[in-house]
């Protein structure tokens, strides 16, 4: 493979950014996904759901919005390593070789990681036979809202993710009932408000404890946890919004500081190691916001930062986009 100018460690809304504006300043890039599609958890966990703080969108479904990202990055026409993981990272002397999982030797003058979360897995319920039923009753987001249509859906769970769902899917399945092991939410406080005023039905300080039906998902068992009654609830669907188990993978053994599975990074974005810079959620500094907003803005910053590491004449402001034609 040839050296490129910047490789992307991750295709992502924000590293979608990072490749638009390093194709603006004139830079080959590279990126590495281990998805087999750009998009980031935007098309792989929940595309049906709408976004509602990124600028020029009042609403914005999250597989819609991931479209035009894609679109936008890749209009410079960078080099694509999908469903590749990077291994290694080695210096050498013009800056930095990757090696995948496949064995690819990826060499790159710069590197910006913007993995997100990291690989990430969703926190499963831990209850007998859920393996089973896992796409036959069981799941853990929702990538297709039309597949609820009339049906009884338990939704487990008290954070953002459960509460949207709840309220986009509420005009969709039969009936819906929330189970969450207490009676505090993580949850938007004008979401909850919202699914409250619903005839969504609520089963608080309560957990999943059994999964009854056959080949497909007939019912459930819960368990209250303070006087440890059960109740059975007949539902034909259950989505699981516990959470998400991420890692870095190989990139914690790169020799970067990390803290709480998160690379720290200073103001211009840069780790402990020159010419590799990190973006996004996976980064951290003090007043981190973790949105698509500002990871955006970081992913700019960043590539100026490179573009100026490869070339010191280069301007670390090009200009305003409105200035040029693309």
């Amino acid at each position: 493979m040839d050296r490129v100018d910047l490789t992307i460690i991750g295709g992502g809304p924000v590293g979608l950014f990072a490749s638009f504006y390093a194709g603006l300043r004139g830079m080959s890039v590279r990126i590495i996904d281990s998805l087999p599609d750009l998009g980031g958890q935007l098309t792989a966990l929940y595309p049906e759901k709408y976004v509602f703080d990124m600028p020029g969108f009042p609403k914005v479904l999250a597989k819609d919005l991931a479209r035009e990202l894609i679109v936008q990055g890749t209009q410079f026409n960078p080099e694509l390593c999908l469903n590749e993981t990077a291994t290694t990272l080695a210096q050498d002397t013009d800056g930095w070789t990757i090696t995948t999982v496949k064995g690819l030797v990826l060499p790159t003058r710069t590197v910006i990681i913007a993995a997100g979360a990291g690989a990430f897995q969703a926190t499963r319920m831990g209850v007998e036979r859920e393996d089973l039923f896992e796409g036959t009753g069981v799941h853990y987001g929702v990538r297709d809202k039309s597949q609820f249509k009339g049906q009884r859906l338990a939704i487990v769970g008290g954070g953002d993710s459960a509460f949207d769902w709840a309220w986009e899917l509420k005009d969709i399945a039969k009936e819906i009932t929330m189970i969450h092991r207490r009676d505090q939410f993580r949850a938007h406080e004008e979401t909850v408000k919202k699914v409250q005023d619903t005839n969504t039905k609520f089963k608080l300080f309560c957990v999943t404890k059994e999964l009854h039906g056959l080949e497909t998902l007939a019912g459930i068992t819960i368990e209250n946890t303070v006087d440890k009654t059960t109740e059975r609830l007949d539902v034909d669907a259950i989505i699981v919004n516990i959470g998400f188990k991420s890692s870095l993978g190989p990139i914690k053994d790169w020799g970067l500081q990390i803290e709480k599975n998160q690379i720290v990074v200073n103001h211009l974005f840069e780790t402990n190691l020159p010419g590799i810079y990190s973006v996004g959620d996976v980064c951290t500094f003090e007043g981190k916001l973790k949105l698509i907003a500002t990871g955006v803005g970081e992913a700019a910053t960043a590539v100026c930062i490179a573009k100026t590491r490869i070339d010191p004449e280069a301007k670390l402001f090009p200009g305003h986009s409105s200035d040029r034609e693309l």
